[in-house]
């Protein structure tokens, strides 16, 4: 069940998106009087179909793509036979450069707009929660292991990145902080101002969610919110509400401090003593073999909760959808590099896997909207048959007055495609490498 809703998810989104960026195909070229003689989500071989007017809209039983089929143009279906007649007024062929030139945009087009107002709607309508940089600084941070890895201790109070201010938690493991060259955080640590530098290439270590969850995290001030019957904790009297003060001797105010004083004691008792309505209470509890004594505990530190009226919200969505572009951008360009290991590219199988195994619409919308600004910046690659290398070509011929060749642009489709095809199994491979490896 769980894979069957992570590939609903990504059939449900990629349709979505596919659909939409062939339709911004489909409509510019027949607002120029373009023949469009196909229209499909998906590729062959066709499941379903219909003719509507010139155009037969259809869907394809592989999932991974779409197309439409536009009279006199070089795509590929490699049509050669039609490039090889006379051009008609209706082919695409036929048209000024400028016009084509906004066909071959009108897909990247519609997918740059839908990512903006699915993160301008998401923005309206959730507003954004967070631990704030104050938090932070007020009670430090848990370094997991990536975090210990590069220096970050517990307790660390983050106070900027690269010597400037940020808002949020999530900033100090975003795409700004781990792509920076000569990054690093300013942290104050017993009082000592310090920084812990970002090392180059430390964004590989983030190669997927669980890694994310194995970096840092605020500390975490903690009650009792329930105790379980039938434990230690119930045995020796802790109620719901109880704060922890000192574990043998040793203060514990967070959760991770907690952890960590009972993490050598299984089996064993310890001392404890707690805050009970102002009131401290020793106790002494024995720690069971995996290091619990038996309760629930309540999380005492909300997170900041904003929410943005509808002007903000368009001003605060399009800054978030263009910065996924931008930090996209600067990967790709990382990853020419070798700084950025080709081990993080991803194919059907990671998308899967990022839309996750519970069906959450808010979570579903947000990767549906970063796809689709991924989706348009990919396309936009001066790539042979991607819409990109179309618009190079285009751009050639208004510049220099010079319409490539017919002969030219049907090799030039058979290079892209054959460098997609080698892309999209790199591609499936990492992600089946990952399944193997556990990554």
């Amino acid at each position: 069940m769980d894979t069957l809703i992570m590939v609903g998810q990504l059939l449900l989104g990629l349709s979505i998106l596919v659909g939409l960026h062939e339709l911004g195909h489909l409509l510019t070229a027949k607002m120029f009087g373009m023949r469009v003689e196909k229209f499909s989500i998906g590729f062959p071989p066709k499941i379903i179909g219909f003719q509507w007017g010139e155009t037969e809209y259809s869907i394809g039983a592989i999932p991974l793509g779409g197309f439409v089929k536009i009279s006199g143009m070089v795509d590929e279906s490699m049509d050669t036979e039609q490039m090889n007649s006379e051009p008609q007024p209706w082919e695409f062929r036929s048209k000024p450069a400028w016009q084509r030139l906004i066909v071959m945009l009108g897909g990247i087009i519609v997918n740059v707009i839908t990512g903006i107002l699915i993160f301008v709607a998401l923005v309206y309508q959730k507003g954004e929660t967070y631990y704030s940089k104050e938090q932070i600084i007020e009670h430090g941070i848990v370094a997991y292991d990536i975090g210990k890895q590069i220096g970050l201790q517990d307790g660390d109070k983050i106070l900027d990145i690269n010597g400037e201010p940020y808002q949020s938690l999530s900033e100090i493991s975003g795409g700004d902080a781990l792509l920076s060259t000569d990054g690093y955080y300013t942290v104050e640590r017993n009082g000592e101002i310090i920084q812990v530098k970002i090392p180059r290439g430390f964004i590989n270590s983030f190669s997927n969610e669980e890694s994310m969850s194995n970096f840092i995290h605020i500390r975490m001030p903690f009650d009792i919110f329930e105790v379980t019957k039938g434990t230690e904790a119930e045995r020796v009297g802790l109620q719901k509400g109880d704060r922890f003060i000192e574990v043998n001797g040793q203060p514990v105010k967070y959760f991770n401090e907690w952890q960590n004083a009972l993490a050598d004691a299984a089996n064993t008792e310890v001392s404890i003593k707690i805050d009970r309505n102002g009131q401290e209470i020793d106790k002494t509890v024995k720690v069971a073999e995996d290091g619990t004594v038996g309760f629930i505990t309540n999380p005492l530190l909300e997170p900041v909760s904003k929410k943005f009226g509808f002007a903000e919200s368009i001003s605060k969505g399009t800054e978030k959808a263009f910065g996924v572009v931008i930090i996209n951008a600067r990967a790709l360009g990382r990853m020419f590099t070798g700084e950025v290991s080709a081990k993080n590219v991803s194919g059907p199988i990671g998308m899967a896997k990022i839309y996750g195994n519970k069906w959450d619409w808010t979570k579903f919308w947000s990767i549906t909207g970063l796809i689709s600004m991924i989706l348009a910046f990919m396309n936009l690659l001066p790539i042979p048959a991607l819409d990109g290398g179309h618009v190079v070509f285009l751009l050639y011929e208004m510049i220099s007055g010079k319409t490539p060749s017919d002969k030219f642009l049907e090799n030039a489709q058979k290079v892209g495609m054959v460098m997609l095809l080698a892309l999209m199994v790199f591609a499936i491979g990492n992600d089946i490498l990952k399944l193997f490896t556990g990554g």
